[in-house]
Formats: structure tokens, C-alpha cells, sequence
């Protein structure tokens, strides 16, 4: 386990390496241009300007130089500074909105598993019955609606026609108590990431179980007498948590990216509204910045999951699987 470890982390800084070199070539053919995005698309500005705003922010150097500057500074720890931002520092602009983001998708995350797990496996139990019948219709809506248009439906139902929940913002501006977090503003942003992710989290525990209920251990448990509910959750579900775990490695990556969406229809000021600035202001070194942080999470959360697997199962352990 130690040599995988230590094999994952020597390849980590060539996977950030290339992240980093696919983002700025894509940012650099972007047809959007970074000085017309800082100083407004609408604003007149002479060739002048122009230049000397190229030359304070490098870009009149060629387009290597200027790669191999921002990854010379990144190894010395300097994450540079945001062009959009009134010139703050990456790292401050991060840290101040990595909070509202963290709570996000860990309530998220929460939820999908812990709704996986359990409707999963009764959908296992009761197959072919009307709650299995639901369960399926539900995860194939899921499957098939763009994250979006579920975030812009809770939206219109929840908070416009029946006025339930806040349905913007991450706190109310007429508060006293200022930026606090109001937890009933988190429900709708997190319901709408958690409904597009379950889907595959809760398919995946009931097809594990069917399979699981089939063999010979669970037919001598019934044969027993044991109910049931009891054979499902003390003898199949324990046994289908195993390939769970390496699922949600698997699947961080689309939990981290479904908030860009997310946080920007609910107005959450997290880092995947800061990702959608960045984007669409053209704010290379911000961009940057939040790109190579969510591979580094991505990396890191499959490692955890493939020792996870590991640590569950002996087999694997042992090189028999």
C-alpha cells in the first residue's frame, strides 16, 4: 500500500504539470480577450492603454515565457494576482471563498450518500415492486436533466411559486449578523447538486445488492429464518460498501464540477461562482489557480478511495484481485 501510495504522489506533479499546460493553451486560443473583459467590452480604449496594460500583466511576452513564468512562480508559492479582483492576491480571493464551497458539496456529498445507501438497497429488497419501479424512474430523470435546468426547477417551484426557501444569496443582506451563513439558504443549492449526483450513487448500491442476494451465504441466512430487511442490511449491504467507496472517488470530479452551475443559478458565493468570473473575465492567473487546486483534490480524493479499498477489502489487499 505504501508503494501506491508513493507512486501516486510522484505522478501527481506531472498531472498538475499537464493540467496547467492544457488550461493556458485553452485560455491562450480563447477568442475572449482579457484586456476588453478588464476594462469592460463596452469602453473605448486607446492602443496606448492597451499596450501598457499588455506589458503590466506580461502578455506581451511569447506565450512560453509567460507559461513557464506563472509555473516558476507557483512552485515558489506564489499563486499570483487576480486581474478582475482590484489586483487581490489568488490566494486571499481563495481562501475567502473556499468555506461556502466546502460546506456546499460536503452536505451534498452527505446526503448522496447516505439517500444512496439506504434507497438503494430497498429498492434491492423490495425489486420490481412500485418503490423499486419510482426509485429507477427518479435516478433515469436524473440521469437525463441537465444539472442546470434541476437547479432552475427546484428554483421556480421551492422559492417563486411556493415561497418555502430563500432561493439566493448566502445570507440575507439586511441581516444584522452580516455574512453569516444561513442554513436555509444552503438547502435549495444543496438538494439541486445532490438530486443530479444520486442517481448513479443509488443504481449503483441496488444493482450491487441484487447481485449480492443471490448467492449462497444469503439463501442459507434465509433458509435460517432471519427477516428479510435483516439479511439485506447485515449481510448484502456490508458487502456492497466495498466497490461503494472507490464510486465517490470516482465520481468527485463531477460533484466538484456540477457547482459551477449550481452556485452561480443560487447565487452562492463559493468557487464555482469564482471559477464562472474567472472564465468568463478571462482571469488566467485565478483560473489557474482553481483548476490546479480541484485536480489536486480530484488526485488526492482517488487515492484515498483506492487505499480505502484496499484497508475494506483483504483481497485486493493481498493481490487476488
Amino acid at each position: 500500500m505504501i508503494a501506491l501510495i508513493l507512486r501516486r504522489l510522484l505522478v501527481l506533479p506531472l498531472v498538475l504539470a499537464g493540467v496547467a499546460v492544457t488550461t493556458f493553451l485553452i485560455a491562450a486560443v480563447s477568442p475572449f480577450d482579457p484586456i476588453a473583459a478588464y476594462v469592460g467590452n463596452e469602453t473605448p480604449i486607446s492602443r496606448q492603454t492597451r499596450e501598457e496594460i499588455a506589458r503590466a500583466w506580461g502578455l506581451d511576452k511569447p506565450l512560453a515565457a509567460q507559461m513557464l513564468g506563472w509555473l516558476g512562480r507557483v512552485v515558489q508559492g506564489d499563486l499570483g494576482y487576480s486581474r478582475l479582483q482590484g489586483g487581490k492576491p489568488v490566494a486571499q480571493i481563495i481562501r475567502e471563498r473556499i468555506g461556502p464551497s466546502a460546506l456546499l458539496v460536503g452536505s451534498a456529498l452527505g446526503l448522496v450518500l447516505v439517500g444512496g445507501l439506504v434507497v438503494g438497497t430497498l429498492a434491492a429488497a423490495y425489486r420490481d415492486s412500485w418503490f423499486d419501479w419510482l426509485v429507477r424512474a427518479v435516478c433515469h430523470f436524473s440521469i437525463a436533466s441537465p444539472s442546470f435546468w434541476i437547479a432552475l426547477l427546484f428554483l421556480l417551484v421551492f422559492s417563486v411559486q411556493l415561497g418555502w426557501l430563500p432561493g439566493a444569496g448566502i445570507a440575507d443582506p439586511r441581516a444584522a449578523e452580516g455574512g453569516r451563513i444561513d442554513l436555509r439558504r444552503l438547502v435549495l443549492p444543496m438538494l439541486s447538486l445532490a438530486f443530479t449526483q444520486q442517481a448513479w450513487f443509488t443504481m449503483f448500491v441496488r444493482n450491487t445488492v441484487l447481485d449480492l442476494l443471490r448467492e449462497d451465504y444469503i439463501r442459507f441466512a434465509q433458509a435460517h429464518g432471519k427477516s428479510w430487511l435483516a439479511i439485506v442490511f447485515r449481510h448484502a449491504l456490508p458487502n456492497a460498501l466495498i466497490p461503494f467507496v472507490t464510486l465517490i472517488g470516482v465520481h468527485l470530479s463531477e460533484i466538484l464540477g456540477g457547482t459551477v452551475l449550481v452556485e452561480s443559478i443560487f447565487a452562492w458565493p463559493g468557487l464555482g461562482t469564482l471559477t464562472r468570473d474567472a472564465a468568463l473575465g478571462v482571469d488566467i492567473p485565478l483560473l489557474m489557480a482553481i483548476t490546479l487546486g480541484a485536480s489536486f483534490l480530484v488526485v488526492m480524493g482517488n487515492l484515498l478511495a483506492d487505499v480505502a479499498y484496499r484497508v475494506l477489502d483483504p483481497r485486493v489487499r493481498e493481490g487476488r484481485l
